[in-house]
């Protein structure tokens, strides 16, 4: 089963034994790091839930304080007893939302159960509080039941420190501070607003003996806070408690102004040390008063001491919480480590069982990877280089295979070096055969191009000499033969990859061009020219459009109805390009043939036996190429017809800004004509003056002319359709007109030619 395993794969079956064990003995380390982690992640939750439970304690004990005049004076429903009340409510269910979260020790189970029991007294608490059935100081006290057991979950703190009993130690000292000055300022308000008078007896000594307990208390507190806290934490201690008597000062300050104001006698209220004294001895609330002890003084002063702890509770909280973060996230970094050690060492195992195959696979694959892109690339793109009509220096040498080893690998390497070179140099031979071939093509069609060329010039002659329409119609007709046998050898220039002997040397309008390619066309007289726009096309690409357009223009005529037009019409785009468009009613194409035809046009194929069969097409998909021309085949609009769409680049078309047929070459050499002998006895009305362009290539542009009377005896022809349009080619008219003046122009007029 293994025989046909890849090396590469036998290599990493030998290998896969110590990468298990690297992976084993790596994954144990991960665990214990993961483990860690988790076990932070729990002290983290433990934080979260110690802050909400001490800020749950704190808010249940100020609901109490702050609902002690609204309640002893029948309030039940006031609103900072309401509010005091959301609050406590709204810290429950944000501490059940972090019990949900809590890890489940023991200890931690233990103390919930706790909380859970005093909040099932706190509707009872809330029911009774400052009421006849919960007198002296019943409701200060079963407070406690709720606020007690959140206290004590700070106790849970403390993973991975080493003062965690230290810590928490000190939490719970500042927290009973507080708790025991929030019981201050509830029995000392309570003793400050109730009539003492209502009592009944012993429960004003019960309350001023549960005061005094309460404020001996939070002394008790404050040392074993010192006791527990570090220099930092007693220092906070005293800055809070600075901040709150310099506080007080203020409010004093403001209470004066505020009476002095409203014209109030004002008593500045004595230190809360002092005011516990005074309360705790029993001294009458009337007395008390006039100290400037009040029950608002009282729990103003009283409220600020609580605060100040309620600041060091808080952050004592927020260090434990950032303590443990910080513990979870050093926890996290040694799992990331441990886990990216582990990993690593299975990767380099993997890498190194690759390193090995690789090197003993690598010759093999770079031999196939070489042989696939010498048979897919590098061969293809230099045969089509070679292939070419017109190659150029085409580098034929053959870059080996980067394989210099000498075993069995190197030697098939070596051998496909051959074969390559082998298939370069036939493909070279060939190259040189196509291009001998083309040469031959283009050294036979310059020889007839010369023959035709003076063909054309004795019929010239002859034209002007022949003043009989009947034999100046067949001396027409065999001009446009002569110049069809030269539009044959011009193809086969294109096809040797010859390029025009002349051009023009200035632009020229886009309607004379058109002119000249439909003068090359047998049937000329069915092409009609219709919105044509003022754009001229640069001399240099003249020759090589007049000749793409008279392939259009005779594929057009030939397979449409001799009774149809062909229309030629063309538009000026926004980006300067010009669209050309050839409408004929022939029978049409099939949508297969479109798209044969469409993509020979766009990528014209080299020059084989297939081409020769459709030299049109290649001609036009060749001279389109060489300008940057875009031509398209499409059905017409009606039911039958072909549309043959031709786009001008921007780079070989540009707006004329001038009349273009003030300036044209046609109409200087119509008028060069009229010097001639025949001219002047079809022209004897005519007032036009001799023109010196009379010797340049020129086509006839449709100006009428005085018409003399029929010869005897000769029928009267009429005019050819479109004639106002399209000239009549050198020797090439249906019919001389009925007047006997003849159309003609000269054997060059087909084709716009450099000038002079």
């Amino acid at each position: 089963m293994t025989g046909n395993w890849r090396v590469a794969r036998r290599l990493q079956a030998i290998l896969l034994i110590p990468v298990l064990v690297a992976l084993g003995l790596g994954g144990l380390r991960v665990k214990n790091s993961i483990d860690t982690l988790r076990d932070a992640n729990d002290a983290v939750h433990v934080a979260e839930l110690v802050q909400a439970a001490n800020a749950y304690a704190s808010d249940a004990i100020n609901e109490r304080d702050v609902s002690v005049i609204p309640l002893l004076k029948g309030e039940r429903n006031a609103p900072a007893v309401a509010a005091a009340r959301k609050v406590t409510d709204a810290d429950a269910k944000a501490f059940d939302a972090l019990v949900a979260r809590a890890p489940k020790t023991a200890g931690l189970t233990r103390r919930i159960e706790l909380v859970r029991a005093g909040e099932k007294l706190l509707p009872a608490v809330r029911a009774d509080a400052f009421t006849a059935r919960a007198s002296g100081v019943q409701t200060e006290e079963s407070y406690h039941a709720v606020q007690h057991p959140l206290m004590e979950i700070s106790n849970e703190l403390g993973f991975g420190s080493n003062n965690q009993a230290s810590f928490g130690r000190t939490l719970y000292a500042i927290s009973l501070t507080q708790a025991a000055e929030s019981l201050v300022r509830s029995i000392g308000t309570h003793l400050l607003v109730e009539n003492r008078d209502a009592l009944a007896d012993g429960e004003l000594q019960t309350q001023l003996g549960s005061f005094s307990s309460y404020a001996y208390l939070e002394q008790v507190g404050l040392q074993e806070y010192a006791g527990a806290g570090t220099a930092g934490d007693m220092t906070r201690l005293r800055t809070a408690l600075a901040d709150a008597e310099k506080k007080g000062a203020q409010q004093t300050a403001k209470a004066a102004e505020e009476a002095k104001a409203a014209g109030q006698a004002f008593v500045a209220p004595p230190t809360l040390p002092k005011m516990i004294k005074e309360i705790a001895a029993g001294t009458p609330a009337g007395q008390l008063a006039a100290q400037g002890i009040t029950p608002e003084s009282f729990f103003a002063a009283s409220a600020l001491a609580f605060d100040a702890y309620r600041g060091i509770e808080v952050h004592l909280t927020d260090t434990a919480l950032a303590n443990a973060r910080n513990i979870a996230a050093d926890a996290k970094q040694d799992a990331i480590v441990n886990g990216s050690f582990a990993l690593g060492a299975v990767l380099v195992a993997l890498l190194l069982a690759a390193w090995v195959a690789r090197s003993m696979s690598r010759g093999m694959r770079r031999l196939s990877a070489s042989a696939i892109q010498i048979a897919e690339q590098r061969l293809p793109a230099v045969i089509t280089q070679l292939s070419q009509a017109v190659p150029g220096q085409v580098d034929t040498k053959v870059t080996p295979i980067p394989i210099t080893t000498t075993d069995e690998i190197g030697e098939v390497a070596r051998a496909f070096d051959h074969v390559h070179r082998e298939a370069v140099r036939l493909a070279a031979e060939q190259a040189a055969l196509r291009g001998n071939v083309n040469t031959i093509f283009t050294n036979l069609s310059r020889r007839n191009q010369s023959l035709i060329e003076r063909q054309l010039a004795l019929i010239t002659q002859l034209e002007e000499r022949e003043a009989d329409p009947e034999q100046l119609s067949n001396l027409f007709r065999l001009d446009h033969l002569a110049t069809r046998v030269r539009r044959n050898g011009e193809n086969l220039l294109v096809l040797g990859g010859e390029r025009p002997t002349q051009q023009w040397d200035h632009p020229l309008p886009l309607v004379d061009v058109i002119r000249a390619a439909a003068s090359e066309v047998e049937q000329y007289e069915r092409i009609e020219l219709t919105g044509i726009p003022e754009t001229e096309i640069h001399g240099r690409a003249v020759t090589d459009l007049v000749h793409l357009l008279a392939e259009l223009l005779e594929n057009a005529t030939s397979f449409s109805s001799p009774r149809s037009t062909v229309r030629v019409t063309a538009t000026r785009l926004p980006d300067t390009r010009t669209m050309v468009e050839i409408h004929d009613e022939g029978i049409g194409l099939r949508p297969e043939d479109f798209a044969l035809i469409n993509h020979k046009l766009a990528n014209p194929p080299t020059a084989d036996a297939d081409v020769y069969q459709h030299m049109g097409l290649f001609v036009v998909g060749r001279l389109a190429d060489r300008h940057g021309i875009r031509v398209q085949l499409r059905p017409a609009a009606g039911e039958s017809g072909t549309t043959s769409l031709v786009m001008l680049p921007g780079t070989i078309t540009w707006r004329s800004g001038t009349e273009s047929d003030a300036d044209t070459l046609a109409l200087a050499a119509f008028r060069a004509r009229a010097t001639s002998r025949s001219a002047a006895l079809l022209l004897a009305d005519a007032d036009v003056p001799a023109d010196p362009f009379g010797a340049h290539e020129a086509w006839d542009d449709g100006i009428p002319a005085p018409r003399p009377a029929t010869p005897s005896g000769a029928p009267a022809a009429s005019p050819a359709p479109g004639a106002s349009d399209v000239p009549a080619p050198s020797g090439a008219a249906a019919s001389p007109p009925s007047s006997g003046r003849s159309r003609r122009t000269s054997k060059r007029g087909r084709r716009p030619a450099k000038d002079g």
